[in-house]
């Protein structure tokens, strides 16, 4: 019988690329909430939006998932670790996997947002997680200006395609070079196609953890 992996997304854009990463997985059934909400509210600076996530995953808890996969790193920052559900369920974070693939690595790297409201929270997690696992990091945020709103508008070529310029103008420099959104993974994997560069994202070693937080339940 399949396991039911919950995923909560900000934009409904995020669902495919969950899709594509479990496709041949037959044990796990994916079961999608999308929420853009929280993204407006976060960017107006409202004090209740810690509140709105953690009732959006107990609402997805008592639609019977064994384990929830939250896509944003948004809703990630604004989940409080303390926070305990009832009944207890595996919370997998989609940017962990991603921060142990940037803490592997020594060398100085350049992480890629198109989101500004992400950058502070993503950032500050990553250095907690090194802290917590006794790594360092040597990385740089950078921001492509005027990008986010292309694929909040549904114009994902225009999206992909702004994404993949900054990546061709980075590749004379010397960082190794992330990508942090899901969003961002078309185009770091088109970026590879045309290059020998390797692209760190978030979809890379996320199969693999998810398996590992949902081993007593599969």
């Amino acid at each position: 019988m399949k396991k039911k992996l919950g995923c909560l997304h900000a934009h409904h854009s995020n669902i495919e690329y969950i899709e594509l990463a479990f496709r041949s997985d037959e044990d796990i059934e994916l079961v999608h909430f999308v929420d853009p909400g929280v993204l407006q509210h976060v960017s107006k600076g409202s004090d209740d939006v810690a509140r709105k996530v953690k009732e959006q995953i107990e609402w997805i808890i008592s639609c019977d998932v064994d384990a929830i996969l939250i896509t944003c790193t948004n809703y990630i920052a604004l989940l409080e670790n303390e926070v305990v559900f009832n009944p207890p369920i595996p919370i997998i974070k989609i940017d962990e996997p991603f921060f142990e693939s940037i803490c592997s690595v020594q060398l100085p790297q350049t992480i890629l947002f198109t989101n500004p409201a992400t950058v502070e929270g993503t950032i500050a997690r990553l250095r907690q997680y090194a802290k917590q696992h006794g790594k360092s990091v040597n990385v740089v945020a950078e921001v492509i200006e005027d990008t986010f709103d292309l694929i909040m508008q549904g114009e994902k070529e225009a999206y992909n395609d702004a994404i993949l310029r900054t990546l061709h103008t980075l590749s004379d420099e010397p960082n190794l070079i992330s990508v942090a959104q899901l969003s961002m993974v078309h185009a770091a994997q088109r970026f590879e196609e045309q290059t020998a560069w390797t692209i760190i994202h978030p979809l890379r070693a996320l199969v693999k953890d998810v398996k590992k937080n949902m081993a007593g339940t599969l």
